[in-house]
């Protein structure tokens, strides 16, 4: 088998476990969205925000050590312990838990019933302050994140592809760990979603805030427990990317590659977030493989954009979204 393809095959793998990596961050938008109609712009910054506590957790960071050194002239950074990865997730969760309630009770209850696109500059409001407060809460430094993760090479299918191809295959086994719970994700949204009573009351928010409210669904309920499993979607990505590349501010940044997946897919579903994040994951890749050598290189910071702008002119609404038909 010629060498190209070989290498070819080899990109789109790795294709395919970096467009899980996007989903994951597409996955909180689309939760959002679909129960309340609103755009978050801050699901970025919650995955920062939510890395930056699971780390601080770990290693017994004392929360706003800077500010409190500042004022009273101390240096005071860590409380002596460590604590167990699995513990400290929970204990994150509760945060995270606890950013959903203090959004809805400061911001979301008083925006019932207002236009879209005051519920999205709510959003934006919301994630320069998150990213602020996180920054105070926890230090602006990169931190190293490491949960025990298994990192590298996966050796078993570099043997396995060399036996077969005589060409090894890099696949990262994060990379991997990051497929395998992107699926789980999936699969337990989706019945959550359509089989569950709180998964219809959902939908029924989405469609009309008024009507919801008028058959006794708690508008305040079902918008803390959407904020909270996005919280832990991003809490979720926050960890694979985290794990990936540190905890820094780059990581709030995911969520501009997220928005190429959510065209793609729909903004409406879960499986969509996984398709499109494939299909933008594989194609940067392929593309950068065949034409970034004829245009220079550097071909996978625009591609996603370019391909996403198409499927705006052709079917704005996604592969899996729902069309929107307006009666005049």
């Amino acid at each position: 088998m010629p060498e190209q393809l070989l290498f070819a095959m080899e990109v789109t793998l790795n294709g395919l476990m970096a467009g899980v990596m996007y989903s994951l961050v597409a996955l909180g938008f689309v939760l959002i969205f679909k129960a309340s109609g609103i755009f978050n712009y801050a699901q970025g910054v919650m995955a920062l925000f939510a890395a930056l506590t699971l780390v601080g957790i770990m290693d017994g960071q004392v929360p706003f050590s800077h500010l409190i050194n500042a004022i009273f002239g101390t240096e005071v950074h860590n409380f002596g312990w460590h604590v167990p990865a699995f513990l400290a997730i929970l204990l994150t969760m509760v945060v995270m838990v606890g950013f959903a309630w203090a959004v809805n009770r400061f911001v979301l209850r008083h925006l019932v019933n207002q236009e879209p696109i005051i519920l999205f500059m709510a959003t934006i409001g919301l994630a320069y302050f998150l990213e602020g407060f996180g920054d105070l809460m926890w230090g602006s430094d990169i931190k190293k994140l490491d949960v025990g993760l298994p990192q590298g090479i996966n050796t078993a299918i570099d043997d396995v592809t060399f036996n077969l191809l005589g060409y090894g295959f890099f696949i990262d086994n994060l990379d991997i760990v990051a497929t395998v719970i992107a699926i789980i994700l999936v699969t337990l949204l989706v019945l959550f979603s359509q089989y569950t009573k709180q998964g219809r009351a959902l939908r029924a928010v989405a469609d009309d805030h008024q009507a919801a409210l008028s058959v006794g669904i708690s508008l305040n309920m079902i918008w803390v427990l959407v904020w909270s499993i996005a919280g832990f979607v991003a809490l979720v990505a926050g960890i694979m990317w985290g794990a990936k590349s540190g905890v820094q501010f780059s990581l709030s940044l995911i969520a501009l590659k997220a928005l190429p997946v959510l065209m793609l897919g729909g903004f409406t579903s879960i499986p969509g977030a996984i398709v499109g994040g494939l299909i933008i994951g594989v194609g940067e890749k392929l593309f950068e493989f065949i034409v970034g050598p004829m245009v220079g290189g550097a071909t996978e910071n625009w591609f996603a954009y370019v391909l996403a702008l198409l499927f705006l002119v052709f079917r704005p609404q996604g592969l899996f979204g729902e069309k929107i038909i307006e009666r005049v």
